[in-house]
């Protein structure tokens, strides 16, 4: 399996995340798909520009997309992890969203399991089919 290691500044997101992780049909396509259910947050990193230059790599990926209820966007969906510890990635497929922002989830808290804060540089590697 193929993998991209992206890393970037752990900044606090506008709660949007959050609030799309907690749908419940969103919550459980996660775990059908990733195999876990999400915390209901996400951890917002902000990429350098090299690192947005390789974020384009997952546009081509091959990848499992959640399927969106009415009214809401496509969401590419990658297994990944931090630190050793299994998490997803979610990319938003709407028009205007920056390129330079990486979301990713997991079952549990990163910020707080592994003390994490504003500013801290976070490496993410993710599996690409």
């Amino acid at each position: 399996m193929k993998k991209l290691t992206l890393e970037g500044a752990l900044v606090t997101g506008e709660g949007n995340g959050k609030r799309y992780i907690s749908l419940p049909w969103v919550k459980q396509q996660i775990k059908e798909k990733l195999g876990f259910t999400p915390y209901s947050g996400t951890l917002n990193l902000h990429l350098t520009a090299d690192n947005v230059k390789r974020r384009s790599l997952l546009l081509k990926a091959k990848t499992a997309v959640i399927c969106p209820a009415e009214g809401y966007c496509v969401g590419a969906l990658f297994g990944a992890d931090v630190a050793g510890l299994e998490c997803g990635v979610v990319v938003p497929e709407v028009a205007g969203y920056p390129n330079n922002l990486l979301e990713v989830i997991a079952p549990l808290n990163l910020r707080t399991r592994l003390g994490l804060e504003d500013g801290n540089c976070v490496k993410v590697t993710i599996n690409l089919a």
